[in-house]
């Protein structure tokens, strides 16, 4: 009767051991679902980090559609093809010595002024800048041709299927919000049969 006892009171330990370990991995994954949601919720679209990199770093010298220091930048991505802005980007002195026959010409139009270097900054930053490029330009465009004028300055980004970044944070957000969702269920009907169970015992 005493072993029999003794038994009973091993296994009740080890299946509320069992129990605990499984609670501890349902609130770790639970946790890592807000993470990974809050993550996804506050980063930055492509066009928006290109604005943010194109007003730190770019604004003091250049405009979208207005000649400054630096030349209008509006249509670079059809005058240039990207590896060929990137590399200016990162460095237009080492273009301008290598003899590059379109670094040269800009360096000469623009009275010899060097271009600081940013190498610290990605290919994928230098794109994103040119996405925000490409959309100054085409708001500029709208602008000008349109014979309404607006009531109030746009100050969102519009919704689009080509502003792959914000599409991708909306719908893995919207997925990891379910995930927690259907988690916190799960939690919540597993503390829900554990405390009936410790009742009937």
């Amino acid at each position: 009767m005493e072993l029999r006892f003794v038994s009973l009171l091993t296994g009740g330990r080890r299946q509320f051991c069992d129990r605990k370990q499984k609670s501890m991995k349902l609130k770790f994954a639970l946790l890592t679902a807000l993470f990974l949601t809050t993550t996804v919720l506050h980063a930055a679209p492509p066009v928006e980090e290109g604005k943010s990199i194109f007003q730190a770093r770019c604004a003091a010298c250049h405009n979208v559609n207005k000649t400054l220091t630096g030349p209008a930048l509006a249509g670079v991505d059809q005058r240039r093809s990207m590896d060929w802005i990137v590399s200016f980007v990162h460095s237009s002195q080492t273009m301008v010595k290598a003899g590059d026959k379109d670094a040269v010409a800009l360096f000469n139009k623009f009275n010899k002024i060097p271009m600081p270097d940013h190498q610290d900054l990605s290919e994928g930053q230098i794109k994103n800048v040119v996405e925000y490029i490409k959309t100054e330009a085409g708001a500029d465009k709208k602008e000008t041709t349109s014979e309404k004028p607006e009531p109030t300055a746009q100050t969102y980004l519009p919704v689009t299927f080509k502003n792959y970044g914000f599409m991708m944070s909306f719908f893995g957000a919207f997925a990891l919000l379910v995930g927690v969702i259907v988690l916190a269920f799960k939690v919540n009907q597993y503390k829900k049969a554990y405390f009936k169970q410790k009742e009937l015992q």
